[in-house]
């Protein structure tokens, strides 16, 4: 999927120099920071959603007492 993208002249210098000084292209670092990042980003995001929704009373949380009992039934 072709994706197109504005960096900072500074992010965009920094990411060319990387790619030049290793022979490597800025797609593919591009791609690296990509794929091992994702999961920190949904790890926060998600955790975000649903504080959010805690607060907004669309959720709860459960006592482990709960859980356990729940687990039984």
């Amino acid at each position: 999927m072709p994706i197109s993208l504005r960096l900072d002249p500074d992010i965009e210098a920094r990411l060319a120099h990387l790619a030049r000084a290793t022979g490597r292209s800025k797609t593919f670092y591009l791609r690296k920071l990509i794929a091992e990042h994702l999961d920190e980003l949904e790890d926060a995001y998600l955790a975000e959603h649903a504080l959010e929704q805690l607060r907004q009373g669309r959720d709860r949380v459960m006592t482990s007492e709960e859980f356990w009992r729940d687990l039984e039934d």
